[in-house]
C-alpha cells in the first residue's frame, strides 16, 4: 500500500470548488432512464451517451473525477478513444464501480447486503490496468417498521470494510458510500438515527480492518426526510442535521466527504450542500464538503439530448451548467438566482 499515493489521490478527488460525476449505471439503470425520455437502449446508445458526458469540454473545471460501470471503463467514446483515456486528457481522474450490487439478505426480509467481494482483487488490478484511481462500492439501508436491523447494518459495514482495505491494498482509493434510502414516511429525526448508527458501525469495521482513513473518500447520504413523511425538513434543518451527524460519526483524518443525492431533485440537491458548506467555517468542519451526483448532475443533459445526435452541445452545457452550479455550491457560494442566469 503505497500511503502517499492514496492520499494524494483522495486530495485530487475533494479538490476546492469541483466535485465528483457519478455516471456508474448498471445497463438495467441506464435502460430506465433512456426509457423515461424515450431512447433506445442499445450499446450505441450507450456509448453516445457516455461519450457525450465526458467529451463536455470543460467538465474538469468542476469535476475532479467520474465513476465509470464495468462495459464503460472498457469500451471507447464513438471516436474509437477509451474513456479513461478521454477522462485524464481532460484532467478527470477515472474511477470505477466494483459491487455487485445489493441483494436480499439472509432472514432478514425487506434489508438487502451488497455483494462483490468474490474475486474482488483481482478484478482490482485488472481495473487498475484498464486506468481506474478508485472505485466505489454502495451499501442500502432501508429505514421502515422494525427497520433497520443490527444484521444489515453490520453486514454491510463490514462488507465495506473489506472492500475499502482491498482497494487499498491495490494502491486504489476507496470510495465508501452506506446510503440511507428516503424512500418510506420517517421523520428527519428517525433519519438522523439510522444514519449515526450506520456510519459508527462503518468505521468501526473500517479501523479494525486497518483502512487508512487519510486515503478513502466518504460519499454519504443527507439527513432528509422520507419522501413520504408529511413534514418535510427545510434546507436549514437538514444541512444542520446532516453536519452534526458527521461531526459525531466521521474521524477528521478523512479528506473529504462527497454527498450522493439519493433521490432529491437538481436544486435540493446544490441547496443543501451550499447551506451544509455556508455553515462548515462556523463549526471547524474538518472534511471538504462536495458532491458525488448521478441524476442531480445527469438528468438536464439527458433530457436535453434524448439520443438525438443534434442534441449532444445542447445537452453537454446542460451539464455543464448543472456541475458548475454544484461547485459553487461546494464553495458556499450558490445564490438561486444563479439557476437562471447561468443557464442563460
Amino acid at each position: 500500500m503505497d500511503r502517499a499515493k492514496l492520499q494524494d489521490t483522495a486530495h485530487a478527488m475533494v479538490a476546492p470548488g469541483k466535485g465528483i460525476l457519478a455516471m456508474d449505471e448498471s445497463t438495467p439503470t441506464v435502460a430506465k432512464r433512456f426509457e423515461a425520455v424515450g431512447i433506445e437502449n442499445s450499446d450505441e446508445q450507450r456509448r453516445a451517451y457516455r461519450s457525450m458526458l465526458l467529451g463536455a469540454e470543460g467538465l474538469a473545471q468542476y469535476i475532479a473525477g467520474a465513476i465509470l460501470f464495468d462495459e464503460t471503463i472498457r469500451g471507447t467514446t464513438i471516436e474509437g478513444t477509451p474513456f479513461p483515456e478521454v477522462m485524464v486528457q481532460q484532467g478527470i481522474i477515472p474511477g470505477i464501480k466494483v459491487d455487485a450490487g445489493a441483494k436480499e439478505l439472509a432472514l432478514h426480509p425487506g434489508e438487502k447486503v451488497t455483494e462483490g467481494l468474490d474475486k474482488l482483487r483481482e478484478r482490482l488490478q485488472e481495473y487498475r490496468s484498464l486506468g481506474a484511481r478508485f472505485c466505489k462500492w454502495r451499501a442500502v439501508i432501508t429505514i421502515g417498521e422494525g427497520l433497520p436491523s443490527s444484521a444489515c447494518i453490520e453486514a454491510n459495514a463490514h462488507a465495506l470494510a473489506r472492500y475499502a482495505a482491498l482497494c487499498q491494498e491495490a494502491d486504489l482509493v476507496p470510495i465508501v458510500e452506506p446510503e440511507v434510502l428516503i424512500d418510506g414516511d420517517h421523520t428527519i429525526e428517525t433519519s438522523y438515527e439510522v444514519t449515526a448508527r450506520t456510519q459508527r458501525a462503518v468505521f468501526e469495521q473500517l479501523y479494525r480492518q486497518g483502512v487508512l482513513f487519510e486515503g478513502m473518500v466518504l460519499k454519504p447520504s443527507m439527513v432528509i426526510s422520507g419522501k413520504q413523511c408529511p413534514q418535510q425538513a427545510g434546507v436549514e434543518q437538514v444541512a444542520e442535521q446532516t453536519l452534526r451527524c458527521l461531526r459525531q460519526s466521521v474521524p477528521a483524518a478523512v479528506p473529504g466527504i462527497a454527498f450522493l443525492s439519493g433521490g432529491q431533485t437538481e436544486l435540493q440537491a446544490t441547496q443543501h450542500l451550499d447551506a451544509m458548506n455556508r455553515m462548515a467555517g462556523d463549526l471547524h468542519v474538518p472534511w471538504r464538503l462536495t458532491f458525488s451526483y448521478a441524476r442531480a448532475l445527469q438528468n438536464p443533459a439527458l433530457s436535453t439530448w434524448k439520443g438525438d445526435s443534434a442534441n449532444v452541445e445542447a445537452a453537454r452545457k446542460a451539464l455543464l451548467h448543472r456541475a458548475r452550479l454544484n461547485a459553487v455550491a461546494s464553495r458556499g457560494e450558490y445564490h438561486a438566482d444563479m439557476e437562471q442566469r447561468e443557464a442563460a
